[in-house]
């Protein structure tokens, strides 16, 4: 069996095993490397593990040894709420990704993390240009690399977008539309990813089997198409060629295998220009444990939040493809690619060409829902990050409340719609309302990490901290995409716990440095660990770049914490770090 790995990198474990120089000298290969994107404790991590595992004491890899051999803690660590090594171990599978997709796409060894675990795995590279071979299943790891692992690369390359997005002012798009073309194109929405869905196949042979792949195809269609930013069609459309305008670009297979109470689902994603397995994966359950319906559920949640939300797999291989050329005919749809890019960094100068991508997009295609959502989101933005200081944050929500109220009326399941009205909602000091809204989107698309995320994040500053950190901590574990707007989140509900040496590390971790409400956060964070030196710097960031800030900030919080208790500790943090607040209300 060949196993792909680092987004398809063929390996064999069926050869011999490395040796021991080998695998050492793949680890200087990291150390001398510019694209292992890694900082020193993360290195000196992976040295670790990598010499315990070929010693021969991989069974000795434990968060507790991690932390207290390599990170230096005492013996008082605990790693149920202490997330450090947690945080090393994804950076080190991060730099991993990106360093076998850059510079170490042809190295000899291959040196992984599964997620879930310290111990590496190595395994050789064996070159393989065949075509492919529709009865061959590429079996990758949980959390492949394509699927709900991050991948910084991807993220650079969407975030590269937002900023070519800027220069198409000449192309198509960005053109004067009149009223005329506008009324013409009511009627039409633009091109946006097509996913065949093929039956999937029973391996087994049985009655029973029969019955669970049947629901398993059904599970996984209607999982998807609550995601409204990809199209799930019929597997009709995949008669004639995959070039046609309207063809489905990928097809999604699966093989179900029941082995007693064992059961295993298998899935690729083929790119059907080429029939090229852009992603698969292997889910395995227990029968023993499981109802069938649940287990179905379960296993057709995770495939399409991995294929279909933001981020996730077919994002992924289209954000790359624009980076090179964006076809006139996709623009409107590069322009929500490009907004998940700006997403990445929350960057004054990605907002302004994003939101003038999206105005013209909804110009275009007036009926565009999603368009219309994200715009909404970019005039939010405008209103709680200080953006376009010379407007008015009454205009911006105006704005803001217009655009989501379009994108509501013309479909009122796309939780992107709801998620916009949710956010003007709450900034308008309507929160019960905008919880209401929050809790209707997650019901309808419980998958959508970027939904779940921001609910939880909205439930969270409105005093249901536990509950709404909890659904933020989700979406840190499962967005397959820059998480640096949630970890900054949940640097706000450690800090609210008083736990603030691990609000300082989710907020070192989110490093947002171009977002001013970024650097409250860590100022006041800084304040409460006396930090003085540091929180001055931050302080000194903020009157420089955003003059006059500060001076309003007991206003700034009230806007977003919605407890007086909650503003007050937030507000003694800012006092410990030097900014002066007078008493007092908003």
């Amino acid at each position: 069996m060949v196993h792909a790995d680092q987004q398809g990198v063929p390996v064999d474990p069926a050869t011999a095993l490395p040796t021991e120089a080998e695998v050492l000298a793949q680890l200087d290969r990291f150390r001398f490397s510019t694209e292992f994107d890694a900082p020193e404790r993360a290195r000196q991590f992976l040295a670790y593990v990598v010499g315990e595992t070929i010693a021969g004491r991989a069974d000795r890899i434990k968060a507790y040894s991690i932390a207290t051999e390599v990170f230096g803690r005492d013996s008082s660590f605990d790693a149920q709420t202490d997330p450090a090594v947690r945080i090393e171990a994804a950076r080190i599978r991060r730099a991993l990704e990106r360093y076998y997709l850059v510079e170490g796409h042809n190295d000899p060894l291959i040196i992984n993390m599964p997620k879930g675990a310290y111990v590496p795995t190595f395994e050789r590279r064996i070159k393989v240009h065949t075509e492919p071979d529709p009865g061959l299943f590429v079996s990758v790891r949980r959390n492949s690399p394509f699927g709900s692992s991050r991948q910084p690369w991807a993220w650079v390359a969407i975030a590269a977008l937002a900023f070519a997005l800027g220069s198409l002012a000449a192309n198509a798009l960005l053109r004067s539309i009149t009223p005329a073309e506008s009324e013409d194109m009511a009627g039409f929405r633009p091109n946006i990813p097509k996913l065949a869905v093929m039956p999937f196949e029973d391996l087994t042979g049985t009655p029973h089997s029969a019955m669970i792949t049947r629901g398993f195809t059904d599970e996984v269609v209607d999982k998807i198409a609550r995601f409204k930013e990809i199209i799930v069609v019929s597997r009709e459309k995949l008669d004639g060629s995959p070039d046609q305008a309207d063809a489905p670009a990928y097809a999604l297979e699966g093989r179900v295998r029941l082995d007693g109470e064992k059961l295993r689902l298998a899935i690729r994603l083929v790119q059907r220009s080429d029939g090229s397995v852009v992603w698969a994966n292997n889910y395995d359950e227990s029968l023993a444990t499981h109802k069938i319906i649940a287990l179905q559920e379960k296993a057709a949640a995770a495939v399409a939040t991995a294929v279909a939300q933001p981020y996730g797999v077919v994002f992924q291989a289209n954000a790359v493809r624009f980076t090179r050329s964006v076809p006139d005919d996709w623009e409107a749809y590069a322009c929500t690619l490009a907004y998940y890019g700006y997403r990445s960094n929350l960057s004054p100068l990605t907002h302004s060409s994003v939101q003038e991508c999206l105005q013209q997009a909804t110009r275009q295609f007036p009926n565009y829902a999603t368009a219309w959502a994200l715009l909404s989101m970019t005039y939010i933005d405008e209103l709680r990050f200080q953006y376009r200081l010379e407007r008015s944050s009454p205009i911006s929500l105006e704005h803001a409340v217009a655009a989501a109220a379009r994108a509501v009326e013309l479909d009122s399941q796309d939780v992107r719609a709801l998620q916009a009205e949710m956010l003007t909602l709450f900034f308008r000091g309507e929160v019960d309302a905008a919880l209401a809204v929050g809790a209707r989107a997650f019901a309808i698309n419980p998958n959508d990490t970027e939904l779940a995320g921001e609910y939880g994040f909205r439930r969270a500053l409105s005093g249901q901290w536990r509950s709404g950190c909890e659904l933020v901590s989700q979406t840190v574990e499962r967005n397959p995409g820059p998480v640096g707007y949630f970890e900054a989140a949940l640097a706000i509900c450690s800090y609210i716990e008083s736990d603030y040496v691990a609000a300082e590390r989710w907020a070192r971790l989110a490093d947002l440095r171009a977002n001013p409400i970024y650097r409250v956060i860590l100022l006041a964070i800084l304040g409460k660990l006396g930090k003085e030196e540091q929180a001055k710097e931050e302080q000194n960031w903020l009157e420089t770049n955003v003059p006059g800030f500060l001076e309003n900030i007991r206003k700034e919080i009230a806007l977003r914490i919605r407890r007086p208790e909650d503003q007050q500790h937030f507000i003694e943090g800012l006092r410990e770090a030097g900014v002066t607040i007078p008493e007092g209300g908003a």
